[in-house]
């Protein structure tokens, strides 16, 4: 089954409540688009998508596979919490822990690892989008990857290696950020 349209829509949801909260010219403007990105995903378990993009792909992609627009709009807290005068780091991890869970499901593998994988690449996703240092924290203890989750751990493993290496965070698409995907689908180390 191919899942590639899947994991673009789950990664589109995350985007735009991203954009909602990183782009809003005040806190509380940001918050009201988040809230309504929030509504219009559980709006998605009983009632037709309306024409915007994301919430189409969400509705064909997602809710097929078992992935409620209820479950789709808990990813908002995370992102709120960066525009709620809060900047709670728990909040952040959470956010990755429901993002990896979700991507765990639409993979059919539920995992522990998944958790903390996704807290780890929450944290380092935050600092690369708002340039700010605080965000990028150590990487995650050591662990084995079983196989089918290396391609959705393997951000992770880039999260870690973002950790190690500190602030400024190494460029997009490096040879050496290349190689530490290709370690990790190798061998599944973190």
């Amino acid at each position: 089954m191919e899942l590639r349209p899947a994991f673009d829509a789950l990664l589109g949801v995350d985007d735009a409540m991203a954009e909602a909260a990183l782009t809003a010219s005040q806190p509380a403007l940001g918050a009201i688009k988040l809230a309504w990105w929030r509504e219009a995903f559980e709006k998605l378990d009983a009632a037709p998508a309306p024409p915007e993009p994301r919430l189409q792909a969400a509705a064909s992609e997602l809710l097929p596979r078992g992935l409620h627009g209820r479950r789709l709009a808990e990813l908002e807290d995370g992102w709120l919490s960066l525009i709620d005068d809060t900047e709670d780091l728990a909040r952040v991890e959470e956010h990755g822990r429901a993002m990896f869970t979700l991507a765990g499901d639409l993979l059919g593998r539920p995992d522990p690892v998944l958790a903390r994988a996704g807290a780890t690449w929450a944290l380092a996703d935050v600092a690369r989008r708002t340039g700010e240092p605080r965000y990028l924290q150590a990487p995650m203890q050591p662990g084995h990857v079983p196989r089918p989750l290396r391609p959705l751990t393997m951000l992770a493993a880039l999260a870690g290696r973002d950790g190690r290496r500190g602030w400024p965070p190494e460029p997009e698409a490096t040879p050496q950020r290349a190689l530490a995907i290709l370690r990790h689908r190798l061998t599944g180390k973190l």
